[in-house]
């Protein structure tokens, strides 16, 4: 097959919402569709067995979990579906937030109880700061839950989306009949007993016709008539233009554990969605039709074996064909290097590949020569964009408990750092570390791994922080940037690329600051234009 089709047949995207709003269950729905595996539940089973291999704590069972099957790659109507699972729980939101570098495209899954959460406020603000095309899947259609409407209401307004349902349900519930599929005129309906099966869709071009009334109910059909005429009015008609430039999102209304409502949204995706895109690095863009490859690696994961042999560094394929046991250029250490045994996914195996295409993700075996964000080229000086660091929630005085082990602390803690389990910062005033994290849970990660994979002791003392700010002066030689400086040296402090930070103990301090400053500008991420 040539270069282009192999190119076109791929479909890469992230599934992204708040822990249980059934992100699990669809993706193991789309494999099932798939014919990835056989029958639901499978990727969980194995997930238990590989969880299990580790032999700490329960918290770190839960992070292999959604680290150890974070590609599952199928096949699906001749296209190649590439989906990346990113963890729900808060506390490893970094990660989830770099995987949003790696795809082109996302299903955020709301639940049809809860509606949009803060955790999924955030996750959808970075891929609109990124321009990722987003579909909405509104889960559990078969529970009691918000009206449709609302729901549809809900999701522009706390996520800033513009919405067109490409499906709309009947009833929901115990009165839940099934779905209208407005992108196929279809209508689908909804029985609890095929959890396993399929349900086949009945075509309904005119929805004047009787039968309608039939085969739902006189009262269910009229309301399915009235709100598909609202539906008419209010929203947008679908446009795949918009929907690829990320200013339109279709909506898919379904119940993931029933099996319903997710081919149609399959379906419908892979017409739709994009294929590989370009990418931005900082000499230019990188097209993905290009023949040479590049790639940078978006995530690492170190196995929890106390001997580090299984460190998998996470690499996406943005243009031309990795090939195995090629010579390829690591940008940052300048070197050539062969990779003898690169890994594919394939729903829950792993299987040694000889190429990788645009869109794909390759799993390269690791001995420490990775950062998160290296970019491997086949000669050309790149260097991709996109990889930022966002302000942590939690912050830390980190202390060496051994003072015969500084070396061994000072090396586990930048290698770490380097896989992004937390952020590192030094203070300007008397250079002390401070460990900051998206959640409390991952000081015991931290201090685990730093006495069992690199025999250094830690201990922590709490720092009350608010936010850490990234500093962006209009000019650093100005007089009120110096007066900044001064001012509010204890709070000044440097990440691990050197970039100046500011600690701040309230959201009223930030204000007042950038009130007093007006020059210095405040970034809650540390990449801005």
């Amino acid at each position: 097959m040539s270069f282009l089709k192999e190119l076109n047949r791929r479909r890469t995207f992230g599934i992204i919402s708040h822990p249980d709003a059934g992100k699990t269950t669809l993706t193991e729905k789309l494999l099932l569709f798939g014919g990835a595996i056989k029958e639901a539940g499978a990727v969980k089973n194995n997930k238990i067995k590989k969880g299990a291999t580790s032999d700490f704590m329960e918290i770190e069972r839960q992070r292999g979990i959604s680290v150890a099957t974070s590609v599952l790659a199928f096949i699906y109507k001749d296209k190649k579906i590439n989906i990346l699972d990113t963890p729900g729980h808060k506390d490893f939101a970094e990660d989830t937030f770099r995987t949003l570098t790696a795809v082109d495209s996302v299903i955020v899954v709301i639940d049809v109880a809860k509606g949009v959460e803060a955790q999924t406020e955030k996750l959808v603000e970075v891929c609109r700061m990124r321009k990722i095309p987003i579909i909405v899947f509104i889960n559990k259609m078969d529970r009691e839950g918000k009206d449709a409407f609302d729901l549809l209401d809900e999701v522009e307004q706390k996520l800033g989306l513009r919405v067109t349902p490409l499906s709309f349900p009947i009833g929901m519930g115990y009165d839940f009949k099934g779905i209208y599929n407005i992108w196929e005129k279809k209508l689908n309906l909804f029985s609890a007993d095929n959890k396993q099966k399929v349900s086949k869709g009945v075509e309904f071009s005119d929805l004047e016709d009787s039968k309608l009334d039939e085969i739902v109910g006189e009262k269910a059909a009229n309301t399915l008539r009235e709100e598909l005429e609202l539906i008419d009015e209010v929203y947008p008609k679908f446009n795949q233009e918009e929907y690829l430039n990320a200013s339109l999102q279709p909506v898919f209304f379904g119940s993931a554990l029933n099996n319903f409502g997710v081919k149609e949204l399959l379906d419908c995706f892979t017409e739709i969605a994009p294929t590989p895109q370009p990418k931005k690095a900082e000499e230019r863009l990188v097209d993905s039709k290009e023949e040479t490859l590049t790639g940078f690696v978006f995530k690492i994961h170190a196995n929890m074996d106390p001997k580090h042999r299984d460190r998998l560094a996470f690499v996406k394929i943005v243009s031309g064909t990795f090939k195995r046991n090629a010579p390829y250029l690591h940008v940052r250490n300048g070197k050539k290097m062969k990779f003898s045994s690169p890994n594919a996914f394939f729903a829950e195996k792993k299987e040694i590949v000889d190429e990788s295409f645009p869109g794909d993700i390759v799993g390269l075996h690791d001995t420490g020569n990775f950062k998160i964000g290296d970019t491997l080229t086949e000669g050309e000086i790149l260097n991709f964009k996109g990889i930022p660091s966002f302000s942590p929630e939690h912050f830390r005085y980190v202390n060496n408990a051994d003072p015969m082990k500084s070396k061994q602390l000072q090396k586990g803690l930048d290698q770490l750092m380097d896989e992004g389990v937390a952020q590192l910062f030094t203070l300007d005033i008397n250079g002390r570390k401070i460990i900051g994290t998206v959640g409390a849970l991952q000081y015991e990660v931290i201090q685990y791994r730093l006495e069992h994979e690199y025999g250094a002791k830690c201990t922590y003392e709490n720092l009350p922080m608010h936010k850490v700010c990234w500093v962006d002066p209009d000019d650093a030689k100005n007089e009120e940037f110096k007066e900044f400086r001064r001012v509010k040296q204890r709070y000044l402090a440097k990440d691990k690329h050197g970039q100046l930070v500011f600690f701040a103990d309230s959201g009223f301090t930030i204000q007042m600051t950038q009130s007093k400053y007006p020059s210095v500008k405040l970034h809650f991420t540390s990449e801005f234009e």
